[in-house]
């Protein structure tokens, strides 16, 4: 037959068949046609709704992205196949602590509210600033402007390689979780969270990150093992008859201990409750006292009350009903103030030497001044022992009192919890025996979920607060805003009733000075992407969603919290069934980490096999299972 497209130019063949900028034009192709738009028009029952991960912008993408990702695409791949109208979004997670430290990196600077703003700021650097480099003070204004110049120069990356991946994605939904709409729908849910007694404040001890200077959640926690030393330690009995022995690893809390604590079975230490012990190096009286946590084999058996030390701490601190005696500041030194009882000649001197130190500092002090003493028995012993750290942080957590934001999730209300284990009863889990990690974190919880976040990049608690005649801010009686004004921003924003000019003054107003954690925002992810409130046609088409796909180490964060909110309103799940993806593997079966330096770069991968080949590798793998990556896999699928 002869060749009658007048188009056709035999001599254009090349002489070895090439892929070469093939992927270009047919994701270019697919954008022109819509081919992967999503119908409007479609019943909910012909509707296959996936809430997609926003991935957090915090750099670059890496082959957890592609693996997890591609999964979600051949699933709705497929659905489009059996006649689905398929509504697959792509957000990009841009606010909170990974955006705010990028952007310190890059640019050289840090935040601080009382610097004034500076219009047509210039940051000393723009990538790479040298090791010795002190970075810069700016204000909120200019932090936040650089914060949105670099997450959008991300999200543009991040967008190219999705595209490049070929995922099917209908771009016309893209959302950021910093952007106007997500951030009036996070103040929205959150304004009727608190409307219902679901929301609160109160001031109370918080674990806290002495780096970021922040609040850190329960989910947020991970336990490392760090190399400590148990120091026999001995407390004087105030009735003369002799000393109580301690095992400690944290001697620098002598200051703050409120009370020793022992079984109330322990014989050895029966006779002692109620009587009352010296502190060593500060003489402050007091109690011996019993509660059923204390350990009988940990140690010698009885331990200091330190406010605060530990988790334990708090719940003995609260049960007893026992005093405060802080000495730990927001900085992680050690509060110049001498704490309350403490108040003879030798304990305010033994307190001077350490006030104002870093805790290991002040550690290392107090071990020379109870050498000193006496008050140390022996040699420490050296240990290796699980410290709680931010999971993104570098120092031991701290506890700390301060006001905070928390929303209910059943740490401490039975009913609630039942109702969220239901939920995840009834929820279909791929693989299912992954449903198990949130029944055993929902059981486990033993707080409320802490949403507040002393950060900058972020979206603000919608609340203001009155000042009354004496200058003292009123916590208990927040002023809220009308949904119609949000989102709104208290650190600029004035409320109803007030003028600009009563900020911070007696008989007026101050704005709430936090943000929300970031998981208070994307928990909202299927209200956002299906633009609850702002497009009621389109979230009754695809809500509740059919598909949740995610990481299985972020059932605890990212899946339990979405489950919360759609709990509290809409009272009902989310999304019908939740896919859960493994952790890519190096060929040695180690976890992949910048910090191991055994990550493989997505795009070099693109160029070297091409996507498709990179795709028939990921969707190869079970869901749910940690899989090794394989370059040869990817030669077969080429």
């Amino acid at each position: 037959m002869a060749v009658t497209d007048s188009a056709f130019d035999p001599t254009q063949i090349p002489e070895k068949p090439t892929l070469d900028g093939i992927e270009a034009v047919w994701a270019q192709r697919w954008q022109n046609d819509g081919v992967y738009a999503f119908n409007r028009s479609a019943s909910r029952d012909q509707v296959y709704s996936i809430d997609t991960p926003p991935p957090t912008v915090s750099g670059s993408l890496h082959m957890g992205h592609v693996f997890s990702y591609t999964h979600t695409d051949t699933i709705a791949r497929y659905q489009r196949m059996t006649g689905k109208s398929v509504f697959y979004p792509m957000g990009w997670d841009d606010n909170g602590l990974p955006t705010e430290r990028r952007v310190q990196n890059f640019f050289g600077v840090r935040c601080d509210p009382n610097v004034a703003y500076q219009p047509g700021f210039t940051p000393p650097f723009r990538g790479d600033p040298p090791k010795d480099h002190q970075p810069i003070s700016i204000s909120r204004p200019n932090f936040i402007e650089l914060c949105e110049e670099l997450t959008h120069e991300d999200e543009k990356v991040f967008e190219d390689l999705f595209r490049r991946l070929g995922l099917s994605v209908d771009w016309d939904y893209l959302y950021t979780t910093i952007e106007d709409r997500s951030r009036r729908a996070s103040q929205r849910a959150f304004l009727r969270n608190l409307a219902r007694g679901e929301a609160y404040t109160q001031e109370a001890p918080t674990l806290w990150d002495v780096d970021f200077k922040t609040a850190v959640a329960q989910a947020e926690l991970e336990d490392r093992e760090r190399p400590g030393a148990y120091h026999n330690v001995a407390f004087a009995r105030s009735d003369g008859q002799g000393d109580v022995v301690i095992d400690t690893t944290r001697p620098v809390l002598l200051a703050a201990c409120v009370a020793l604590v022992a079984h109330p079975d322990d014989d050895r230490y029966k006779p002692l409750f109620g009587t009352t012990v010296r502190t060593p190096l500060y003489g402050v009286e007091v109690p011996v006292l019993a509660h059923p946590l204390a350990q009988i084999d940990k140690g010698t058996g009885i331990a200091m009350i330190c406010t605060f030390g530990d988790l334990t701490d708090v719940i003995w601190w609260r049960e007893l009903n026992l005093p405060t005696r802080a000495i730990i500041g927001r900085d992680g030194r050690i509060i110049t103030t001498p704490p309350n009882g403490l108040d003879s000649a030798s304990g305010l001197a033994a307190y001077e030497q350490i006030a104002g130190l870093f805790i290991n500092q002040a550690q290392t002090k107090v071990v020379e001044m109870l050498r000193e003493t006496g008050a140390m028995l022996g040699e420490p012993r050296a240990i290796m022992h699980p410290v709680k750290f931010f999971e993104k942080g570098d120092r031991p957590l701290e506890i700390v009192t301060s006001r905070q934001w928390y929303i209910r999730n059943g740490g401490r209300d039975t009913d609630l919890r039942g109702a969220l284990l239901n939920r995840g009863e009834n929820l279909v889990w791929h693989p299912d025996h992954m449903r198990h990690r949130y029944s055993n974190w929902v059981e486990g919880l033993n707080g409320d979920w802490l949403i507040s976040r002393q950060r900058y990049f972020g979206v603000p608690v919608p609340v203001w607060y009155p000042v009354d005649a004496e200058g003292e801010t009123v916590h208990d009686s927040p002023i809220v805003p009308t949904e119609d004004m949000l989102p709104i921003d208290p650190s600029t924003d004035v409320p109803p009733g007030y003028t600009a000019d009563q900020r911070n003054q007696p008989n007026g107003f101050i704005g709430d000075p936090d943000v929300m954690d970031t998981w208070a925002t994307s928990s909202l992810s299927p209200q956002i992407a299906g633009k609850w409130e702002d497009d009621a046609d389109l979230f009754g088409r695809m809500f509740p969603m059919d598909l949740r796909p995610q990481g299985h180490d972020i059932i605890r964060t990212w899946l339990f919290s979405t489950v919360v909110r759609s709990n509290f309103e809409h009272d009902s799940l989310p999304w019908k069934n939740v896919a859960l993806s493994g952790w890519i593997l190096d060929p040695e079966r180690k976890k992949m980490s910048k910090s191991k330096g055994n990550v493989v770069t997505p795009s070099d991968l693109f160029e070297k096999v091409g996507s498709d080949a990179v795709r028939y590798w990921a969707a190869s793998a079970r869901p749910g299972i940690d899989t090794a990556f394989s370059e040869d896999q990817m030669k077969v699928g080429k």
